[in-house]
């Protein structure tokens, strides 16, 4: 993905280095793979959940990021730079004006409008401040432990985070999760999985956009994201955890065809439009 020259964002907050007290209000994919390995182990998992529960404090000393840190900070500034100026492009279109979120780079634990989080969740989006969180740590993850490789793959988890944003400011992240709070926890998912499929969609929008205006993508590129987008399906993660049967209703972001699919939808259209994942039945997801 070429990103030379590209601007930065100045909507980002960096926390590294900062005394945080925090605790896990619920688990990420960070979470869930340990989660599930454990348990696969024949380990009991129970004492890691209570442990993800329970508020823990972190202190650190001043933080210096090392070299591939930097290098990080600067691509993921430039990919918020980046979605900044695509959905301000597209809400224009539609006749409405983009509220910028920001994103909070954090090392280890961090507090959010939403609860307080470890590394562990992985990177996420809190629609009560309007930030997403990032711990750049994640991206060596995706490589070492998922095997998930190219920028364009570290600029997808990005593009799905702000995804949700784009979901909070059209308002159905807001019903969905209304929706949620009345249902039993297997509908519960269900509805999930819708909500991370947009979102997926969304990122896909972004990637259609991003190579129409500024031509960043590269041979492979495509091919990166959708790579991503199989190792993180739930089916996908379950069988690398050792479940003899995938378990279809402790999904809670799809598939890894369902996750292809609406991001390759949404690269090919650019198109707002084609992107309900609620409206439809489950079996078209």
């Amino acid at each position: 993905m070429k990103m030379e020259g590209r601007r930065t964002s100045t909507n980002v907050e960096d926390r590294r280095g900062k005394t945080t007290a925090a605790a896990v209000g619920g688990i990420g994919l960070g979470g869930l793979i340990i989660y599930l390995i454990v348990t696969f182990m024949g380990g009991d998992a129970s004492a890691l959940m209570e442990q993800m529960q329970q508020p823990t404090t972190a202190t650190t000393e001043e933080y210096v990021p090392t070299a591939q840190e930097q290098e990080f900070e600067l691509f993921a500034s430039q990919v918020l730079a980046s979605t900044e100026d695509v959905w301000t492009a597209v809400f224009k279109q539609y006749g409405a004006t983009y509220r910028k979120p920001t994103m909070v780079i954090f090392k280890g634990s961090v507090n959010s409008g939403c609860g307080n989080a470890t590394s562990d969740v992985g990177p996420f989006y809190c629609s009560a401040d309007e930030k997403l969180y990032l711990d750049l740590d994640f991206f060596n993850e995706m490589q070492k432990s998922m095997g998930i490789k190219g920028d364009f793959a570290c600029a997808y988890v990005i593009a799905h985070e702000v995804g949700h944003h784009v979901q909070n400011l059209l308002g159905t992240l807001g019903e969905a999760h209304q929706k949620m709070a009345r249902m039993d926890k297997t509908d519960s998912n269900k509805m999930s999985v819708r909500i991370e499929l947009q979102a997926d969609f969304y990122a896909g929008v972004w990637g259609h956009y991003e190579n129409k205006m500024f031509g960043s993508l590269e041979d492979g590129d495509l091919e990166e994201a959708i790579n991503a987008a199989q190792k993180i399906g739930d089916d996908y993660l379950q069988r690398q955890a050792g479940y003899r049967q995938v378990q279809s209703d402790l999904f809670t972001h799809g598939t890894s065809q369902q996750r292809m699919r609406w991001l390759k939808k949404g690269l090919q259209t650019g198109d707002l439009n084609q992107g309900d994942t609620f409206s439809i039945p489950e079996s078209q997801l």
